[in-house]
């Protein structure tokens, strides 16, 4: 994800095609040879988009890379992929009961719209920060007015850049959930939006910037919510601009400024959808209460990996106690131990039990407990050994998402428990767990390889020499970041089979930065990736895809990198200043296979030749930048 304005990751760490998706045998251009011998699609490559020249190429979202198809009978053939839209945010919906709403809209906890107040007029905020998306498909749904088949698109808006006077907006509305029922076509596989619902959040206590998402191997959509609100800070009334932050949030979200519980904040909500296309919601808060970027369920059901995005972070787990339920089990945190520093170094990992603990046991700590009740903070020393001295950076502890801060800790007799799934990032620390990881975004499964890809946007502070108290991990800056192999095993004590064991660098993964900025601005090399965020991957493909937030960038890009292969192929570009955010490969949906992208907070870079121009043109085709969209990428064989 991406932070505007004076909380923009860029700043403080830092759609046009619509070609239609035709059937297999002729999408593919080999339908004579297919329907003569049977032949079975087996692999795929993908060839190279080429970065973006022209304004319009910058303005918009496209691919011209093809998909080059392999046969069971060894013949080939090649298919130019095209981007398609199913809704823009700001577009007028209907919903299921056939009301009209407006896409990514935003409302309060009793369902009221949240209205803008800044500009010539007032009008409904709606977000231009669409972010985790699940297509999903249940059994015999049938929806009035669906010709094809019903599936499902559930999107989450993470945030509103900035108000109409041009205010930044960052994280003090309610994140919101919507559940698109999509009309697929039964020939072409195209999906078109039908009906907009937006989930109710009053009982879960609204949603705090929702970032990445995955689909659950129950066929859920589990969510996030990122930069976990600082409780010391606010419990305590520290002056500052994320003690604003929360109240203007409270104030939107519950009508009052003091309403809202910091802990209520940074767990994971669960949405399930209902066959009539609306959908209900629960918030898991046994995971523990970090800047949680999403979670990534392994194939027992049961082991959890997740993503912390934020400096001196750390790498969790959660081992839920019931296979498909998350509302009980035990959390763990990682020890990182450096083996190399070559190429974005090498590490094995070891674990440490944090608690076990239900979400009911943990919303109920949430609903009585303030951080005062729990622990003791200091930001110099207080001369007590008791206390424990760790780095803890958070936006809402500085204003600013920065790591280097040193806090000395100290927990209250018989806290332990609250500590470890409340205040779980500062106890991890004291518990000796690494915590020294940089922007740790997307995590992804690789199942037939048991292989997991974790995502660190950007290696600096923490992750260099001299850069945390411990200085565990020692490796040269690259602002471009990596993504990480990491190799999954057995472990008898843990009790799973999924288990993070080591982790490196595929030299592919790796991203470069420029001496000197280039024509357009960019300072990290065009042709490789920089600043991953999201990453997903396709069994049937064998294909890793990787969305980037990069303000290194212009234009950010979505990756394939072919895991056989080791090939690496730009494939799509998204708006000048930009974020690929909705991604998800899916590969059999009745028959049909996508790449789920969309993009956030077009026109928002710091950098651009030619920017009078080019900021016209994206104020133009993305609604004076507050538009975004949200669609795929078609073209893509099933592979079986």
């Amino acid at each position: 994800m991406s932070l505007p304005s004076k909380f923009s990751r860029r700043n403080v760490l830092k759609v046009l095609a619509s070609t239609p998706l035709f059937p297999l045998a002729y999408s593919l251009g080999a339908s004579n040879a297919y329907a003569a011998t049977k032949a079975s699609p087996i692999s795929v490559t993908f060839t190279n988009t080429a970065a973006p020249t022209s304004i319009a190429e910058k303005t918009g979202v496209y691919t011209n890379s093809s998909i080059v198809v392999t046969y069971s009978d060894g013949s080939t053939s090649t298919k130019a992929l095209s981007y398609q839209t199913i809704y823009n945010t700001g577009d007028l919906m209907k919903t299921p009961q056939g009301k009209e709403i407006i896409a990514g809209g935003y409302f309060s906890v009793s369902g009221d719209p949240i209205i803008d107040h800044s500009g010539e007029k007032p009008e409904q905020f709606y977000s231009d920060c669409p972010d985790g998306t699940s297509l999903i498909k249940l059994k015999d749904t049938r929806i009035k007015g669906v010709t094809g088949h019903p599936v499902f698109v559930v999107t989450q808006f993470e945030y509103k850049t900035s108000n109409n006077a041009g205010v930044d907006m960052y994280g003090k509305l309610p994140s919101q959930i919507a559940i698109v029922t999509a009309d697929q076509h039964k020939s072409t596989g195209h999906l078109k939006a039908k009906y907009y619902y937006n989930i109710p959040t009053d009982h879960i206590h609204g949603i705090w910037i929702s970032c990445a998402a995955s689909l659950s191997p129950w066929n859920t959509h589990l969510s996030s919510e990122e930069y976990e609100p600082d409780a010391w800070v606010i419990d305590n009334h520290i002056q500052n601009e994320s003690l604003t932050l929360f109240q203007e949030f409270s104030k939107n979200t519950f009508g009052q400024t003091h309403v809202a519980k910091p802990y209520w904040y940074g767990h994971v909500p669960e949405v399930t959808v209902h066959p009539d296309g609306t959908g209900s919601i629960k918030k898991h808060y046994c995971l523990g209460r970090i800047s949680r970027e999403l979670v990534q369920v392994m194939p027992d059901s049961k082991t959890v990996l997740m993503g912390d995005d934020a400096t001196s972070g750390g790498i969790f787990m959660f081992i839920a106690d019931t296979a498909g339920n998350l509302s009980s089990g035990t959390l763990y945190v990682a020890k990182i131990h450096q083996v190399s520093e070559l190429n974005a170094g090498k590490f094995t990992l070891s674990w440490i039990r944090l608690g076990k603990a239900t979400s009911a046991e943990i919303e109920t700590l949430a609903n009585q407990l303030k951080a005062t009740d729990i622990m003791t903070v200091a930001t110099t020393d207080p001369g007590d050994h008791s206390f424990t001295k760790i780095n803890f950076g958070n936006i809402a502890t500085t204003g600013k998402n920065i790591g280097r801060g040193q806090q000395w800790v100290k927990f209250k007799p018989g806290m332990n428990q609250a500590a470890a799934f409340l205040e779980t990032r500062r106890y991890a620390a004291v518990m000796g767990a690494t915590m020294e990881l940089t922007k740790f975004e997307g995590v992804t499964l690789n199942a037939k390889d048991k292989k997991a890809y974790f995502a660190i946007s950007d290696i600096r502070d923490t992750m260099t020499k001299n850069g945390f108290i411990s200085d565990s991990i020692q490796l040269p800056k690259n602002n471009a970041g990596a993504t990480y192999e990491v190799t999954l095993g057995t472990d008898h004590v843990i009790g799973s089979d999924w288990v993070p064991k080591e982790m490196f660098a595929p030299d592919a993964l790796i991203g470069e930065t420029l001496q000197h900025p280039d024509a357009d601005g960019n300072t990290s090399v065009i042709d490789k990736i920089s600043n991953p965020d999201n990453l997903k991957f396709s069994e049937s493909m064998r294909t890793l895809f990787v969305g980037e937030d990069s303000g290194k960038h212009l234009n950010n890009y979505v990756w394939a990198y072919n895991v056989d292969s080791k090939a690496l192929s730009r494939i799509l570009s998204v708006p000048a200043g930009a974020e690929c955010v909705c991604l998800q490969a899916v590969d059999n949906l009745n028959g049909f296979s996508y790449i789920m992208s969309g993009f956030q907070h077009p026109g928002d870079w710091k950098f651009a030749a030619n920017q009078s121009a080019l900021d016209q043109s994206i104020r133009s085709a993305w609604g004076n930048r507050k538009k975004a969209a949200i669609g795929y990428i078609s073209g893509l064989p099933v592979i079986k």
